[in-house]
């Protein structure tokens, strides 16, 4: 028996889904900029744009690409850090003339900006003047031309582009045709591309709207950068109802307690507790008036989510739990639901979404309240992994279920609480990062004969990354050479914060490290310390 949606929501084929009105993203917005021009689209700390502006923006963005000889099917990359209306403008005006938009993170270093860049075959990359340095170590200007979002040359060559070109290429796009690509960290050592169509980013923003009940004139905020797909969610939510997009660019808790305030937001998606309870605890919070704000999506451990919801009662907080393959949000907690249901559970499955709940030995369905991995399906599942058949195919069954390797229990009224992840993933402060993928890198190491590397609880971050090391014969390592070898190379949240030296490995029958041995280990010597929270990495010269 799969998981039921929400009671409140009639369950409805994906044939009768209603985010099918749209053939695409960049027709919905041409809607809304038809219908309500004057209404506020996206805002962001340097201002805001109007329907109609947002659609001219967009206009103007594909002139661009266009200019640059940017085709359909191309690949359009977008390096940047802080969010702007730029990263919207850019994206959908790609998808104006049928290109696919990659966002990369911004916290890539060499080593995956260089496997994105090459992997996702790019036409072109936009980006910023602070990362010059690491395109030009990652020899990206070999792979692809690359140039300042507000290059002057393009912007003048896109002049010669008519309206009507912009039109021709966008009456080419259909619901299936592939928008987006987001590169995310699976069990492999690389970051695997995620394809999502027009018809997944739109369904996932019209659930995302419905299940918060969400009105033309609210305003939508999140801190989540729009290289993920939880910023995405948040902007197509928003555009699904005419709303405002409402972004702080950058991070800082007193900047974001401004703009929740002074934009009188009425929905948040801070997602991590780490942010949110950055403004929860701003010395001016008591005196800030939030009382237009009606809903915070959180994830946290129900203790946690009980003392955020208590220190903000006026806004009802829920949990949501999703996945870049499934464009974002497949559960969130609404409205209507209990207290108790609001804070242990993520809530039940949105619309058009399926859920089962599966034993991880026979591959039955457990029983309510049992504990099993979790399977999607459903209008926003992603179109597979670019250019890789057998990861797309590992992770399906043949009857179209994804294996989301999430261990989650389900309750009789529909919702589904996660209980942990059967992937060897770590969570550093947000951000999912394959074991693998630092072990891969690790290794490289001339003195470095073997390496696991597994998560550490840390106060701050959730966990961290530590790395246990197996040296070859008569080399002398210690563990700032290992910190310093990942260091500049690999994104900085997946440095490993502890290195530890062994002899061996505890490992299985089938001689596989044992990496629960390993995990348990760390947390009973960190935990024997006294130590709650990793040291800081060391500042390079």
């Amino acid at each position: 028996m799969t998981v039921p949606s929400h009671p409140s929501e009639r369950a409805v084929p994906a044939g009768e889904h209603p985010s099918r009105r749209w053939s695409s993203i960049p027709e919905q917005l041409d809607a809304f900029a038809l219908a309500t021009p004057d209404a506020p689209a996206v805002a962001f700390p340097a201002g805001e744009l109007t329907y109609a502006e947002l659609r001219a923006a967009t206009l103007d963005a594909a002139r661009v690409l266009l200019a640059a000889d940017v085709e359909s099917g191309d690949r359009v990359g977008l390096l940047r850090r802080e969010a702007t209306v730029h990263d919207v403008a850019i994206s959908i005006g790609a998808m104006r003339i049928g290109a696919i938009i990659v966002p990369i993170n911004a916290r890539n270093k060499v080593r995956e900006l260089s496997h994105v860049v090459t992997h996702a075959g790019l036409s072109i990359l936009l980006t910023a003047e602070e990362f010059a340095r690491v395109i030009d170590d990652a020899k990206v200007r070999e792979t692809c031309p690359v140039f300042l979002v507000g290059d002057e040359t393009l912007e003048a060559a896109a002049g010669f582009v008519s309206d009507a070109d912009i039109a021709e290429r966008q009456a080419t796009i259909g619901r299936d045709h592939i928008a987006q690509i987001i590169y995310t960290s699976g069990t492999t050592s690389d970051p695997k591309g995620c394809m999502h169509t027009h018809a997944t980013l739109l369904a996932e923003g019209e659930n995302c709207a419905t299940r918060l009940e969400m009105q033309p004139g609210d305003r939508f905020w999140t801190p989540l950068p729009m290289f993920h797909c939880g910023g995405w969610q948040a902007l197509l939510a928003a555009m699904s109802r005419g709303a405002c997009f409402s972004h702080v660019g950058t991070f800082e808790g007193a900047k974001a307690l401004d703009q929740l305030e002074q934009q009188r937001c009425t929905h948040a998606f801070p997602a991590f507790e780490l942010i949110w309870s950055d403004i929860l605890h701003q010395p001016r919070f008591d005196q800030a008036d939030l009382s237009a704000l009606r809903m915070v999506m959180n994830v946290g451990p129900p203790e946690h989510m009980l003392l955020m919801q208590n220190r903000l009662p006026t806004a009802k907080q829920v949990s949501s739990m999703g996945s870049t393959e499934s464009a974002g949000s497949i559960c969130i907690g609404g409205p209507h639901d209990s207290l108790d249901d609001r804070m242990r559970t993520s809530g039940a499955p949105l619309l058009g979404a399926e859920l089962k709940v599966v034993d991880v030995e026979t591959r039955d369905e457990v029983e309510v309240g049992g504990v099993g991995e979790m399977l999607f399906r459903g209008v926003t599942l992603f179109a597979g992994y670019y250019r890789d058949p057998e990861a797309t195919a590992e992770s399906m069954t043949e009857d179209g279920w994804f294996l989301s390797g999430d261990l989650v229990t389900r309750e009789a009224h529909g919702g589904v609480a996660f209980v942990s992840r059967m992937k060897d993933m770590l969570k550093v402060g947000g951000e999912n990062v394959a074991a693998g993928e630092i072990e891969g890198h690790i290794i490289n190491h001339p003195d470095v004969a073997q390496v696991a590397v597994v998560g550490a609880p840390d106060a701050r971050y959730g966990e961290v990354a530590v790395a246990y090391i197996q040296v070859e014969p008569g080399a002398t390592v210690i563990d700032i050479d290992i910190v310093e070898f990942c260091t500049g190379q690999i994104a900085s949240f997946k440095v490993p914060r502890y290195v530890r030296i062994v002899t061996e490995f505890p490992v299985t029958a089938s001689q596989k490290v044992r990496k629960v041995a390993l995990r348990e280990q760390i947390a009973e010597e960190l935990r024997a310390a006294g130590i709650t929270e990793a040291p800081k990495l060391p500042r390079r010269a």
